[in-house]
């Protein structure tokens, strides 16, 4: 943006400006979006910054993609129990690994 610039005088120009910038040590950012999946960054660099009573976030490093993970509800664990009879921990065991209300019950009513 400022091409040539030595960076405290860049760093004085925002000071004066009411422009404030910092450095944030981290080893992960997960960011969980509304679709169910997460935007994962390892080994970010990340930047903080203040502009006009407002603070941002400058993310760069190395990105994935990836399905969050949905658990199980304590509805779907009630309604296993009552139409099977299996314990709440059988119920929610079965329930993780199919992943289906109707097939968990199917496979504990066998």
């Amino acid at each position: 943006m400022f091409g040539g610039l030595d960076p405290k005088k860049m760093q004085a120009m925002m000071k004066q400006m009411g422009m404030a910038q910092e450095e944030i040590d981290a080893s992960k950012v997960i960011i969980e979006k509304t679709d169910n999946t997460k935007i994962i960054i390892e080994n970010p660099s990340v930047t903080k910054i203040k502009m006009q009573g407002q603070e941002t976030f400058q993310i760069a490093g190395n990105i994935s993609e990836q399905e969050a993970e949905v658990g199980v509800s304590e509805e779907d664990i009630q309604t296993i129990v009552e139409k099977t009879g299996a314990s709440e921990e059988k119920a929610k065991e079965i329930l993780e690994k199919t992943g289906d209300l109707a097939e968990a019950i199917l496979e504990l009513s066998e």
